[in-house]
């Protein structure tokens, strides 16, 4: 496959073209547990790189103000009902006066971010070194593209005050449950987490009650840290419970 969108691979914020494309992506350098320790020691850059990942995360977003960050899938086609949804939930967190955050790229993470930027709301997208799926869409105010993936999580969960959930594959998986369990072990305050689609999610919800709660591994009242509805008006007036909205000049 090749790693590249219409030729131009981003690394952090250097882009590459032809040869210089990398065979790797940075996260599987750093995760590679079969590499020697020399980097160690012939490469102490690195940390100082991790590190500034977090502070240009943190300098670009530290004045956003409210926002919810918004998941799912990158493969949403443009004629699939949930990327009309996502349109609506964007513009509906903007006119309320929410910043969006999402993962900055395709599918429905456009749609979110197409839906506030054309309601005149602030639309963030946190991208991220993937060997597909690269590039950031049209419809952002402001764009921070990351190497790490941890360091792209945790701008997720900072800098939001609620979650919506649109239906998504293993990374959607991923932000979900990191921001579920962040708010069932209280290392975050809680927050309300949406997830938008019924019969996408209900069977993953009948199954935590059915299997997880069963078995003890969870708590009854865990799964109801997760809202389920099919309705985009709905899910903005969800994920935007109990923060007090301040007025947003720009939304039409």
């Amino acid at each position: 496959m090749n790693w590249t969108t219409h030729g131009t691979y981003l690394k952090g914020p250097v882009t590459l073209r032809g040869k210089d494309v990398p065979a790797e992506t940075t996260d599987q350098r750093l995760l590679d547990h079969w590499q020697s320790a020399d980097w160690l020691h012939a490469d102490p850059w690195r940390v100082m790189r991790i590190q500034s990942e977090f502070v240009e995360g943190f300098g670009a977003l530290a004045e956003l103000g409210l926002a919810v960050s918004v998941f799912g899938s990158a493969r949403t086609a443009k004629d699939d009902p949930f990327y009309a949804i996502g349109e609506q939930i964007g513009a509906g967190l903007a006119r309320a006066g929410y910043a969006v955050i999402t993962g900055g790229g395709p599918g429905a993470m456009e749609a979110v971010n197409k839906g506030a930027f054309e309601a005149g709301g602030t639309s963030v997208g946190l991208g991220i070194e993937l060997p597909f799926e690269q590039g950031m869409n049209d419809y952002l105010s402001l764009g921070v593209h990351f190497r790490y993936f941890f360091a792209r999580k945790t701008m997720f969960v900072k800098y939001a005050h609620g979650f919506v959930v649109l239906p998504g594959g293993f990374g959607t998986f991923d932000e979900l449950f990191e921001a579920l369990v962040l708010v069932q072990t209280r290392k975050v305050t809680e927050f309300p987490i949406v997830l938008v689609g019924r019969d996408y999610w209900g069977g993953l919800l009948d199954w935590l009650r059915s299997s997880a709660v069963t078995e003890g591994t969870i708590s009854p009242g865990d799964v109801d840290l997760l809202s389920l509805t099919d309705d985009p008006e709905e899910a903005v007036a969800l994920a935007t419970t109990g923060h007090g909205t301040p007025p947003n000049p720009n939304a039409g």
